[in-house]
């Protein structure tokens, strides 16, 4: 009777809409599902009611940051009423996914400093165990989902060190997570942020560990040992101290086969790759690998010796599409360069054509680029792939004499320029194209992505190398800070890499060496120096003039080794950070659209429409036409016809009809929702909740959650 009168409630509240499977209530994983479609069954909310769509609670969780550097990027997990996510400072919450009346908080830094960001969690459960399982820092932990409290089994007293298990000592170096696990049967695969730049990076190897007791159970090398494939690829030496070839952007898993799909990035240094001549397998690759025994399946390189950061930027989508009749278990994976590719999720066939084309070659000391770099045919880029002169921008006479100008001193642009000290043109940008937000997909084979237009621009300076054991502040603060906070410490807002310009007013010594150990929010641990390199650079940071102090000794009186210096001695160059190329007034150097939301058939190739994505008030006011934004998280399509997504510098949330692209929704969030939202169903009351986190282009930081649904009846 309890059923039937479920069924008759929620048919009723939904008129004539068929009620979604009991299955599809929830949003039971990271983007909906382990096969990352970011789609869901549930209609209540349609493209004839949508227009009467409201908040229907804000959760707020008091850990915003004051100076706008905190974020919250994390696509929350419903199950049974109840949602999980996390908040700016990284304590996991439960919340009463109804009403948003919070069940219970853990705190895995117990009163310490939250290091990175987070942009999920896990579920699991087996019988009457149910589990969340989050990565922070440099810890899984695996947490009673009723009660918020650790579980003492797992681990070391409910935590296992992701640092373990990866063939070579890390204990110094950064390794974090961003990205929730995937999932199959008992096992959890790990993705991990490691560092990019200059200094000692720890390898990406693929891991799994056992959800029950946080034991590692297999490794895959991404940057092969000695005898395995793809070994020749790189020097003979570089499995010993290259670093990074990681994914960090998320897995998707094929159930049915029990394959896992793994998209991985670059390997370090991003920009100069002297010292890893080679393809460089396995990085900047998408992996079929056995889930339960990490044994490779099938691969396939996007991005051969990669000097553009050029990771994979987000979790694959499962898909089926339909080819002469027959449907095929396809895998799709969207680029930073702009770009979706398509393969048989079975045997790795690409399933539209590839073309090689040659690239441009390298004048940097050193360097050996790639000769030629694969570009899919079909479908066409959702990018610009060209920033010729035509393209410069227009908002006003002003700002195209203004770009004019730099354009002509900075090298001719050209897909796969190499990195120069004149400055290299790259765009997408190094954000993309495609970014973590990632792509949706529905049953009939479409692909929606958002896609960012932002020309940056890549400079490399020399790093003024000299005996690697010395204490150089300006060289070492050269070679590992300035990518970040500039060569001028002059930080780089929209980045959250904020001024070191006046910071001697701010932090002491003792503040900076303590940061360095230990890394704060984006900022990872430089513990691998060695005490006289770290007081060289808090020296620098701090202006001091004092002289440079005498490297440590251990007590048999010889000089302390730092474990990067061998490493931070090979690297030539360093770039002058991440810079978007833009106006006086802050806009894109490019002609609009700067943001653009695409619907793409994956059956044929082609576009079924393209629009932009985000607003410029103060352009539009002055009769501009709509010309998108840059926007960080992504889309979910639901049964609904709509399309939901966030995301934009304007701060909005909007929903689009899914077959036409048209807009036929937007409201103002209390801050940028730059994360991707959940949809759900609680007491006969379909959701869509957004974090609202902002913090990101130089936009406020917030604290919220909001769900909206329809009004109650």
């Amino acid at each position: 009777m309890k059923q039937l009168l479920n069924l008759f409630t929620t048919s009723f509240f939904i008129g004539s809409a068929a009620v979604a499977p009991a299955a599809d209530r929830d949003w039971p994983a990271f983007y909906g599902d382990e096969g990352r479609s970011h789609y869901s069954t549930l209609k209540q909310i349609t493209t004839r009611n949508i227009e009467r769509l409201e908040a229907a609670w804000t959760y707020r969780s008091g850990d915003g940051s004051t100076n706008n550097f905190s974020q919250i990027q994390c696509n929350p997990v419903i199950v049974d009423g109840v949602l999980y996510g996390t908040t700016p400072q990284l304590k996991l919450i439960a919340l009463d996914a109804a009403s948003g009346r919070e069940q219970w908080r853990f705190d895995p830094f117990t009163g310490g400093r939250a290091t990175g960001v987070n942009r999920g969690v896990v579920f699991w459960k087996e019988g009457d165990d149910r589990r969340i399982l989050i990565i922070v820092d440099h810890f899984l932990y695996a947490v009673n989902a009723r009660t918020g409290k650790l579980i003492d089994s797992f681990g070391e007293h409910g935590r296992a060190d992701i640092k373990d298990g990866l063939g070579r000592d890390v204990s110094k170096l950064s390794v974090q997570g961003s990205t929730p696990g995937a999932v199959f049967e008992n096992l959890i695969f790990i993705p991990m942020r490691l560092g990019e730049g200059p200094a000692p990076t720890a390898p990406g190897h693929i891991r799994a560990f056992d959800i029950r007791t946080g034991k590692m159970v297999w490794r895959f090398n991404t940057i092969p040992h000695p005898g395995e494939f793809g070994y020749d690829t790189w020097p003979p030496d570089a499995w010993t101290h290259i670093g990074a070839a990681n994914c960090w952007a998320g897995m998707a898993v094929d159930k049915e086969r029990g394959l896992l799909f793994v998209p991985t990035g670059s390997p370090a240094f991003d920009f100069w790759g002297g010292n890893r001549i080679g393809a460089n397998l396995f990085a900047n690759c998408l992996i079929c690998l056995d889930a339960r025994t990490g044994q490779r399946k099938w691969h396939y390189q996007f991005v051969r010796h990669d000097l553009w950061d050029r990771d994979l930027p987000s979790a694959p989508n499962l898909l089926n599409v339909r080819r002469d009749g027959k449907s095929i278990p396809a895998v799709a994976q969207v680029t930073k360069s702009g770009h979706v590719f398509v393969f048989n999720r079975e045997t790795g066939e690409p399933l539209f054509p590839i073309e090689e084309r040659a690239v441009p070659a390298s004048d940097l000391q050193g360097e050996v680029a790639a000769l030629t770099q694969p570009i899919p045919l079909k479908p066409a880029p959702f990018s610009r792939q060209l920033f010729t002169a035509n393209e410069i921008t227009d908002i006003s006479p002003e700002s195209h004499r203004e770009v004019l100008e730099r354009f002509v001193k900075v090298r001719p642009h050209a897909p796969f320029a190499p990195p120069s000290r004149e400055g290299t043109i790259i765009l997408p940008g190094f954000d993309g194209g495609a970014e973590w937000g990632g792509a949706a997909t529905d049953p009939d084979g479409v692909l929606y992505v958002n896609g960012n237009e932002m020309p940056w621009i890549l400079q490399m300076v020399e790093t003024k190398r000299g005996d690697t054991g010395a204490s150089d502040g300006p060289a070492l603060y050269t070679q590992i800070c300035a990518v970040c906070h500039g060569i001028n410490r002059e930080g780089n807002a929209a980045q959250n890499f904020p001024t070191l310009v006046g910071i001697e007013k701010k932090l002491k010594q003792a503040d900076i060496l303590s940061l360095l150990d230990t890394g704060k929010g984006v900022m990872p641990s430089f513990g691998f120096l060695s005490p006289a390199q770290k007081s060289a650079i808090a020296d620098h940071i701090l202006l001091l003039t004092s002289a440079t102090p005498p490297a440590a000794t251990n007590d048999a009186g010889r000089k302390e080794e730092s474990t990067g210096a061998d490493v931070l001695g090979r690297i030539p160059y360093t770039m002058t950070g991440y810079n978007r190329w833009l106006d006086t007034n802050g806009y894109p150097a490019v002609k609009p659209p700067w943001g653009t939301l695409n619907a793409i058939d994956l059956n044929t190739g082609e576009y079924k429409w393209r629009v932009p994505l985000g607003e410029v008030p103060a352009l539009t006011a002055r009769g501009v036409p709509i010309t998108g934004t840059e926007n960080y998280g992504g889309p979910v399509v639901t049964a609904g016809g709509l399309i939901f997504i966030a995301a934009t510098k304007d701060e909005m949330f909007r929903a689009f009809d899914r077959k036409t692209g048209k807009m036929l929704w937007q409201t103002k969030l209390p801050a940028g929702g730059y994360a991707s939202p959940s949809t759900y169903m609680a007491n006969g009351r379909q959701y869509v909740v957004i974090a609202c986190g902002g913090g990101k282009m130089g936009t406020k930081s917030g604290d919220a959650y909001v769900a909206f649904a329809l009004p109650k009846p």
